[in-house]
C-alpha cells in the first residue's frame, strides 16, 4: 500500500482519488500488527518476543492482560486530567531495573509476579505469609485517582486500583506497641541486573508511622487503569501514599515488619540532608539541588505542565492534622 504524505495542512493538494480509503488503511494497520506479532515470534531465539515487540510497538507491550473487578471510591481525585497509560508505564523510577526514567519499562519483564505472598512480621500477634491471591481478596478493589508527586519536580494523574492499607493491616493484627510499618521490596541480583547503577544498599526499604499507614488515603495497590500492576510500575503489589513524594510508595512488596522505633529507609539512609523520612510534600522546603515550589504534570503540552506545588500534594484535609505541632522543615 502506498501511503502519501500531504504537504498541506488540510490535505487539499492530494486529489481525492489518490486518497487511500478508510478500511484499507485499517486493513493496512491489522496486517502490520499481524506483521509485528511473527516477526517477534520468528525473532525469539535471538532478542526474545517480549523485548522485540516492546521495541516495536511499546505502546501495546506494556499494557498488562489482567482486568481488574472494582468499585468507585469517595476518595479520589476529581476534575484533573488524567496521565496516559502509556506515559504512566514508560517513565518510572524503578532503579533496581535502571536509573533512566525508560529503563523499567524495558528491564522489568523477568520480575516473577507469580507465585507471591508477602512475609508479615515484627510486632504482630503471629507471625504469617499472605499470598498475593489472598491479599486481592481480602476486601473490594477500588478505583483511585491520585496525584503522583516525585521530588525531581514531575507529577502525574493515575488512576490506582486497590484498597485502604488499614485493611491489610488489620489483617495482620498489629500489637498496641507497634508504632511504625517498615516495606521491603523484592531484590534478586539475576532479575535485578541493574541494581548497580547506584550505589544504593538492597533491597529497598521504606517506613510509615502507623498512623499515616492507617489513613484511609493509603493505598495498597494491585493495578492501575484497570488493570494489574505492571512490573515497572511495581507489580503485583505496592502502595500508593498520595501526599507524600513518590519513592514512600514502596514497590513489588514482599515483606512487612511492624515496629516500635522508625525503620531505616533506603533514601534517608542514602542522603539524609536531601530525603527526610517523612517526605510530605511541601512547597517550602526545596530539595537541596532544586526548588519544590512548582511541578511539571508528565503528558500534557510543554506550555501547560508547570504549576505550584500544593501542601501535601493537596490532601491536606485528610492528613494534615496528623503533623500538627510538628516543625515539617526539619521533620521533613
Amino acid at each position: 500500500m502506498l501511503l502519501r504524505k500531504s504537504t498541506s495542512l488540510d490535505g487539499s493538494d492530494i486529489p481525492s482519488s489518490e486518497i487511500t480509503p478508510r478500511a484499507d488503511y485499517q486493513r493496512f494497520l491489522q496486517d502490520r500488527r499481524s506483521f509485528l506479532t511473527g516477526a517477534a515470534a520468528a525473532g525469539a531465539g535471538v532478542l526474545g518476543a517480549d523485548r522485540l515487540a516492546s521495541l516495536l510497538n511499546p505502546e501495546e507491550s506494556v499494557h498488562a492482560a489482567g482486568k481488574l473487578q472494582t468499585v468507585p471510591s469517595p476518595l479520589t481525585t476529581h476534575g484533573e486530567q488524567l496521565t496516559s497509560y502509556q506515559d504512566v508505564t514508560t517513565f518510572n523510577n524503578y532503579y533496581e531495573f535502571g536509573v533512566d526514567k525508560s529503563a523499567p519499562a524495558h528491564n522489568a519483564g523477568g520480575l516473577p509476579t507469580r507465585p507471591w505472598s508477602i512475609h508479615v512480621s515484627g510486632l504482630v500477634q503471629k507471625e504469617k505469609t499472605i499470598d498475593i491471591d489472598s491479599i486481592l481478596k481480602m476486601h473490594a478493589l477500588e478505583d483511585r485517582t491520585y496525584r503522583h508527586r516525585c521530588v525531581e519536580g514531575w507529577s502525574m494523574v493515575i488512576p490506582w486500583v486497590g484498597y485502604s492499607l488499614s485493611e491489610f493491616i488489620n489483617q495482620c493484627q498489629p500489637l498496641s506497641t507497634a508504632k511504625y510499618v517498615q516495606f521491603l521490596s523484592y531484590f534478586d541480583k539475576k532479575v535485578d541486573k541493574w541494581w548497580s547503577e547506584s550505589n544504593i544498599d538492597w533491597p529497598y526499604s521504606e517506613g510509615l508511622r502507623m498512623d499515616e499507614a492507617m489513613n484511609p488515603l493509603t493505598l495498597l495497590t494491585v493495578g492501575l487503569y484497570g488493570d494489574v500492576l505492571p512490573n515497572q510500575n511495581g507489580a503485583p503489589v505496592r502502595i500508593a501514599v498520595p501526599w507524600k513524594y513518590g519513592f514512600k510508595s514502596a514497590k513489588s512488596i514482599v515483606a512487612i515488619r511492624f515496629v516500635a522505633k522508625q525503620p531505616p529507609t533506603t533514601w534517608n539512609d542514602l542522603a539524609p540532608n536531601e530525603y527526610g523520612f517523612y517526605s510530605n510534600v511541601n512547597p517550602n522546603v526545596d530539595h537541596p539541588r532544586w526548588s519544590q515550589k512548582t511541578e511539571r504534570r508528565i503528558g500534557l503540552p510543554f506550555y501547560a505542565q508547570r504549576r505550584d506545588t500544593l501542601m501535601f500534594n493537596g490532601y491536606g484535609t485528610f492528613v494534615a492534622s496528623m503533623y500538627q505541632g510538628m516543625d515539617l522543615r526539619r521533620n521533613f
